[in-house]
């Protein structure tokens, strides 16, 4: 078989894909950029959850020679997919805290003797100087940096330590590099290539459409009503309900039980071992129900979760889309439902206005929560405004959203919205919602009574509100 690029044998990659996982054919992208790494260049690839990113390193790996790093956050995404290509027979291994001594020497042991096909490693174990200097030994095949949205300060789940990744460029010469996530916008993108100094990297974006997702959002109008509604859709199924704090994770979870649902809760401040059985067995396909916050997800790789449901709004549509790509990794159909209020928005701005952030970085949350906002009062299709959010034009309605399905009835308020303002403004910019309702269907008030506004019956003295805003009394 004549050689390709690198020396590497023309069809290596699809025997690869066939002989060791078992499929016939690369999907999207995935064949341009193995290509491009088996010819030694550096990318980023932007794939979404279930798009198959960990081909574009996995069969790379398997193709050149020498030992592949991938470096991960999670201790837990590192085990999963070791453990996946072991029963592959490939041969991978992890170097982690959590790993024994012995199996830390027998790792170290493949390692030293070039029988490692790939090696998972957290950001901090890599760049320890021991670690380091071991690998600079070896014949390093690629360096992968999956979820790299973490190497952002502009990502949802930013970690200072991927800072220090950029060196690895002059640790290892010549090696490709490439960084993958799911979820980036563009700003997001344009930071991840300059903090990890992949200057000449090519850039692979795949298109973020999930059609087998059924998107919804609605106002909240009895929680957990709408939550039950929507589990009974699907029983013996399992999802993830993420809520906006620890206290309402475990009410929610004792509600659900209570009404006979096997829910589990998840977060930060419950005990390691609580944590870990409720890990083990959504890990093992029962059929779970895990309310949790955002502690829980990321590395989270089962394919049949039916549906995910958020009971408070996320901060941005990049922690939105990589929450609900949890759910239909099968390609089956999966439902995801996000409520909000008036709370929710109102809490969200003001923790905003209340961060230390410098201001940039506020301008742009603010921005990003905004979008967030628009994404649920939306009344047209929710993918395209979703997809919008990562600079992807969707040229037609997706047809599997809840606008979609049953469109929005939506007029012409111009008038109505101009006499509101008139309103307020020619009540003195100082009373509430309730007085203004009134004020416009022209019902006496008490405040009218003792002369407490200037305001608003038709006979009272009033200022001229705006040009062109028309008079609050004619609503009435």
């Amino acid at each position: 078989m004549p050689d390709g690029a690198a020396g590497i044998p023309i069809g290596a990659p699809r025997e690869v894909l066939r002989r060791v996982f078992g499929f016939p054919a690369f999907r999207g992208l995935q064949q341009e950029a193995i290509d491009h790494v088996l010819a030694g260049g550096d990318a980023l690839v932007l794939m979404p959850t279930g798009g198959g990113k960990s081909m574009c390193y996995q069969v790379p790996a398997l193709c050149r020679p020498g030992t592949a790093l991938v470096v991960s956050p999670l201790i837990a995404l590192m085990d999963d997919q070791v453990a996946a290509l072991r029963q592959l027979g490939v041969a991978a291994g992890a170097l982690h805290s959590e790993l024994d001594g012995d199996e830390q020497r027998r790792v170290g042991r493949e390692l030293d003797g070039g029988r490692l096909d790939l090696l998972y490693v957290s950001p901090e174990r890599l760049l320890s100087p021991g670690t380091l200097e071991r690998l600079r030994r070896r014949d390093i095949a690629l360096i992968a940096i999956d979820e790299a949205h973490c190497v952002s300060q502009w990502g949802h789940e930013f970690r200072p330590e991927y800072r220090a990744l950029a060196g690895l460029a002059d640790s290892f010469p010549g090696v490709p590099r490439l960084a993958l996530t799911a979820t980036a916008d563009p700003r997001t993108r344009l930071d991840i290539v300059a903090s990890l100094a992949l200057h000449d990297a090519h850039v692979f974006v795949a298109s973020f459409h999930r059609p087998n997702l059924h998107l919804a959002c609605a106002a909240k109008v009895s929680e957990t009503a709408q939550l039950l509604a929507l589990l009974g859709r699907h029983p013996d199924s399992a999802g993830i309900v993420y809520c906006g704090s620890r206290a309402k994770t475990e009410r929610v979870t004792a509600s659900l039980r209570a009404k006979g649902f096997d829910a589990v809760a998840y977060h930060a401040g419950l005990p390691a071992e609580e944590k870990r059985a409720a890990l083990v067995r959504f890990r093992a396909g029962e059929p779970v129900v895990v309310v949790a916050t955002i502690a829980f997800g990321m590395g989270i790789d089962r394919p049949d979760v039916r549906f995910v449901v958020h009971l408070d709004m996320p901060d941005s549509p990049e922690a939105f889309y990589q929450q609900i790509g949890r759910a239909g990794r099968d390609g089956d159909p999966a439902d995801t439902l996000l409520l909000y209020g008036g709370e929710d928005i109102a809490r969200a701005r003001h923790w905003l206005a209340q961060s230390a952030a410098p201001e940039a970085q506020k301008q742009v949350m603010r921005a990003r929560l905004e979008a967030m906002i628009a994404l649920t009062e939306t009344a047209g299709c929710r993918t395209r405004t979703l997809l919008a959010c990562f600079g992807e034009e969707f040229g037609q309605d997706c047809g599997h959203c809840d606008n979609c399905a049953s469109p929005v009835s939506v007029f012409d308020g111009t008038t109505e919205a101009q006499k509101v303002l008139s309103a307020v403004y020619r009540t003195g910019q100082r009373f509430g919602v309730g007085h203004v309702v009134n004020v416009l269907l022209g019902q006496p008030t008490e405040k009218w009574r003792s002369g407490s506004t200037t305001g608003c019956p038709p006979s009272a003295s009033a200022p001229t509100g705006p040009k062109g805003s028309g008079a609050a009394s004619s609503a009435s």
